[in-house]
């Protein structure tokens, strides 16, 4: 098992609870943390001024593929961007609680 945080913003507080919903029901993650940030970007040839949400969370480099399936499916941005990020040290406990909630 190989323990991840996944981040991966959403264009608003139903998408990102839809897309959290659906991920925790399929247990393909342990835990979703839920933030309002501003985010300025490129795209399009323009810099972008935007309200978002982003998640946070936690779940198993196994499941990135499903979990990027299931996000496609969801998601209303034509270019969404899913960061993993490998986590290289966990407490026992929460190895534990991770494998119960994503298995």
């Amino acid at each position: 098992m190989n323990p991840i945080e996944l981040f991966l913003t959403c264009a608003s507080w139903q998408e990102a609870q839809r897309i959290t919903d659906v991920l925790l029901e399929k247990k393909l993650v342990a835990c979703v943390e839920q933030m309002e940030i501003r985010s300025k970007n490129w795209w399009e040839g323009a810099i972008e001024d935007t309200a978002e949400i982003k998640l946070s969370m936690l779940s198993v480099a196994e499941h990135y593929d499903k979990i990027e399936a299931e996000i496609a499916k969801l998601h209303s941005y034509e270019t969404f961007v899913l960061k993993q990020i490998s986590i290289s040290h966990l407490n026992e406990d929460a190895i534990k609680w991770l494998q119960t909630s994503t298995s």
